[in-house]
């Protein structure tokens, strides 16, 4: 994906905050004329990736969209402990599976990021 403008969002990793992060995402696949299955699955992938992003307790959640003619991708900062549970006390295994489901591509980087990319016409065949 060739990136064509970038927008970074910072947040306090609070579950109030969730909404922030989802319509920042959906506004800004709107801009990329993504359909409206795609942008209700970036809208989706940006609720899971800040859920993930929390459980790992950082103290703030920085998010940084990069747009581009073919998708959009999101890193989300991480924090220092190991992702369980949500804030909520939740199983992360069903945000796992949502963010497997709805991106193109899901990964944790070893620069303590957590990476999706969703492309304009759905994902691919996993």
């Amino acid at each position: 994906m060739t990136e064509e403008k970038s927008v970074r969002l910072s947040v306090p990793a609070e579950p109030e905050f969730a909404r922030v992060v989802r319509m920042t995402a959906a506004n800004l696949a709107v801009l990329c004329d993504m359909n409206v299955d795609d942008v209700e699955d970036l809208r989706m992938a940006a609720e899971e990736g800040f859920v993930y992003s929390c459980a790992t307790r950082p103290a703030t959640c920085d998010v940084s969209f990069a747009i581009a003619t073919d998708g959009v991708s999101m890193s989300f900062s991480l924090g220092d402990k190991e992702p369980e549970q949500s804030q909520d006390g939740e199983d992360l295994s069903l945000v796992e599976l949502l963010l497997d489901a709805v991106c193109d591509s899901c990964e944790v980087t070893d620069a303590g990021e957590l990476v999706l990319v969703k492309g304009i016409g759905g994902t691919d065949a996993q």
